[in-house]
């Protein structure tokens, strides 16, 4: 019988879960630390009216739309235009070679004109929220690198080169950008989805992240200025974790293969769960347990699907390796997600003592490889919720049910949603 050297036991998914809870815990009271927990002061309202310039830049594409909100209704995206903007494409990037293919993309828009004076940006990388609503990158993640850019505000930069790019300026002139991750922009999106005791933000796609609302008390690094609801969205960056090896056995959770990809990675050490797990990484994976394998320049996520989904052209043996690194990856989220579970109910092992308020969660969901297809076994998406709800049961936790609901455009509605809070 083959050997899967990418399975886990439950037990060890549990151990990452409690992990990321005490690093969640750690991380929501002091700043740089593994888990960074970065609060973002943008408290989303209702009856929004009006259209916004909302914009989306995930690690593979640049999109940009305009979203229109009208009383009582959905909002409506009325254009959303995209281009590719990934490592491969701002290799050798400076701050303004990166504005100038966004705002190439941006001119092109029919819908822009004086009405829309706020932007909102979904900026998918790890950055401390200001309280004005902008954003300061602490470090860039998906093989994306811009030196100069780093510890450096996000959005007030942009919006002052999009209001003199010829294309934009003789439209209109922007008056305020609010900058949001994605996975928060996916929470404001599950807002919207009323009846949940609670709500959660999941990307899977290129990368992966988590957010979530957080009591404000439980955030002990809050900005004092801050005077805002008592629920606050935090941007985990979950990507970074560092699953560390079991207390009893000291097995690693990470194989050989994962540290052979992080070592040739643009950034070692950093964002190794994101490594194991998302679409940008699935392939390197793959490439490093058959080293010589003929192999596509960007054998991604999606084409370690594509093998799955149609193995009679492929060897068994890849085949089910392919299944293996997917499976584990979709298990691997389900571990996360648990670990942010217990941290939003108070979990407490120990007492088996929790919030018992918190029944129902939403979890709003995107990323291409968490709605992905496995024709052939079970798709991402069934993996991850099934796992998850196993993975609760083992703590005991049988009555939280967790409900995925899948957004249409939810990063431009979210970043929309922030654009008028």
């Amino acid at each position: 019988m083959r050997d899967n050297i990418f399975e886990l036991s439950t037990e060890q998914f549990k151990e990452i879960a409690r992990d990321l809870k005490n690093k969640i815990e750690i991380g929501l009271e002091k700043d740089k630390t593994e888990i960074a927990c970065l609060p973002t002061y943008i408290n989303p309202g209702k009856d929004f009216e009006g259209k916004v310039l909302a914009l989306d830049w995930g690690g593979t594409n640049f999109r940009a739309a305009i979203v229109e909100f009208k009383k009582g209704e959905n909002p409506e995206t009325l254009e959303n235009l995209k281009k590719p903007l990934s490592c491969i494409e701002t290799k050798g990037f400076k701050q303004d070679d990166l504005f100038n293919e966004m705002a190439s993309l941006i001119a092109q828009l029919k819908y822009l004109d004086n009405s829309i004076t706020h932007i909102g940006y979904c900026f998918s990388y790890p950055a401390e929220s200001t309280i004005e609503g902008d954003a300061i990158l602490i470090r860039w993640t998906k093989e994306i690198n811009i030196p100069e850019m780093i510890y450096k505000i996000v959005g007030k930069p942009l919006l002052e080169y999009l209001n003199v790019y010829e294309g934009i300026k003789e439209k209109t002139q922007f008056k305020t950008i609010k900058v949001v991750n994605d996975t928060i922009a996916c929470l404001f999106a599950g807002l919207a989805q009323p009846g949940y005791n609670t709500y959660i933000g999941l990307i899977v796609g290129t990368g992966t992240n988590m957010a979530a609302l957080v009591n404000k008390n439980l955030i002990k690094k809050l900005d004092e200025r801050y005077n805002g609801g008592e629920l606050i969205p935090v941007n985990l960056e979950s990507g970074n974790l560092i699953p560390t090896p079991n207390r009893d056995n000291e097995k690693k959770y990470l194989t050989e293969i994962d540290e052979q990809v992080d070592a040739k990675s643009s950034q070692p050490g950093c964002q190794l769960f994101e490594k194991a797990i998302s679409g940008g990484y699935l392939g390197n994976i793959f490439e490093n347990t058959f080293h010589n394998i003929e192999i596509e320049r960007k054998f991604d996520g999606e084409k370690l699907t594509n093998l799955m989904n149609y193995p009679a052209i492929y060897k068994d043996e890849y085949v089910a390796a392919a299944r293996d690194i997917y499976v584990r990856s979709a298990k691997l989220v389900a571990a996360s997600l648990a670990g942010l579970i217990l941290t939003v109910i108070s979990y407490d092992e120990e007492n088996k003592s929790y919030d018992e308020n918190i029944k129902n969660i939403c979890l709003a969901a995107d990323g291409s490889l968490f709605w992905s297809v496995d024709k052939n076994y079970q798709d991402y998406n069934k993996i991850v919720t099934d796992s998850l709800h196993n993975f609760l049961a083992a703590f005991g936790l049988n009555h939280i049910h967790v409900y995925t609901s899948k957004l249409d455009d939810a990063n431009l509605i979210g970043s929309a949603i922030a654009a008028l809070s």
